[in-house]
């Protein structure tokens, strides 16, 4: 779990949903500050994080506020904003963020955002952190991906490989809480054939009942006075530090076209040249 057997990490945070009536409230937001800089950094600090002394809540915060702390600066090329126009999500068509209620019809604010982060430190140096969220996705999902590096040597010929695209730990965090490993595998026959398969396990299905919801958990630890899970304010303080010179680069920068993706898609096409500019692609969740 590191930068030795650990080619990258893909996080995905995406919304199906507009902005549901709160065009005041997005206008004076955008995704980075209602998604990236909390939900996004935490996220991030809990695949980077070190084995905390104990699950107590001093140690647990911790190991995570020193990923945080350990972000590279993040560069403005290294950052894709978006917006969603008119388009299509689960077969209805749904109007643009300029022409929501409440929204000014020549905002500049982001609906989307997709980053190449680095940590830097001992066991994550050089191993790229991709990170994404929008608005009017395909789907609502949740998920962080982790790709292994490919073995140094195949003892298969091409031909025999079929669908060859590395091992993928992907965790599930919704809306179908889980854990897929993808792997290769034989194909059954006289005939020495790999291909890509999965192997899944998901919480509903394991354990049946439904578990409380989010919200419910947290307001259960508010009054056990649990803190692990709720943020620190120099965990906060270090996530705003990542941020801030970032929106204010945006705030500069209006020579920017919006819309540039439409409401159904994955977003903007910058997203796709920003990961394939390494050699890589965004996985689909």
């Amino acid at each position: 779990w590191d930068r030795n057997y650990v080619d990258s990490v893909q996080i995905t945070v995406a919304e199906s949903l507009g902005i549901e009536g709160r065009g005041a409230f997005y206008e004076e937001t955008g995704v980075v500050r209602d998604i990236l800089q909390n939900h996004g950094m935490q996220l991030i600090s809990l695949v980077g994080m070190e084995p905390p002394n104990s699950f107590d809540a001093r140690d647990f915060r911790d190991e995570k506020v020193r990923v945080i702390e350990a972000i590279r600066p993040i560069d403005v090329k290294e950052a894709v904003r978006g917006q969603y126009g008119p388009g299509f999500v689960n077969g209805q068509p749904v109007a643009g963020y300029r022409e929501e209620p409440n929204v000014s019809p020549a905002s500049m604010v982001a609906t989307f955002a997709a980053l190449r982060l680095f940590v830097d430190n001992w066991r994550w140096a050089g191993v790229p952190f991709y990170i994404r969220s929008g608005k009017r996705m395909p789907k609502r999902v949740t998920e962080i991906a982790i790709q292994f590096k490919a073995a140094p040597h195949l003892p298969f010929r091409k031909a025999q490989i079929e669908q060859a695209e590395g091992n993928v730990l992907a965790l599930r965090i919704q809306p179908d809480e889980g854990v897929t490993l993808k792997l290769e595998a034989k194909v059954p026959g006289p005939s020495m054939r790999i291909r890509s398969v999965a192997m899944d396990f998901s919480y509903g299905a394991t354990f049946g009942a439904e578990d409380a919801s989010p919200y419910e958990r947290l307001i259960l630890d508010c009054m056990k006075g649990d803190q692990t899970l709720f943020d620190r304010a120099d965990g906060v303080e270090a996530a705003w530090a990542l941020v801030d010179p970032l929106l204010q680069a945006w705030d500069n920068d209006k020579s920017i076209a919006f819309p540039n993706y439409a409401a159904g898609s994955w977003g903007p096409k910058a997203a796709e040249e920003l990961i394939q500019r390494d050699g890589r692609a965004w996985r689909l969740p």
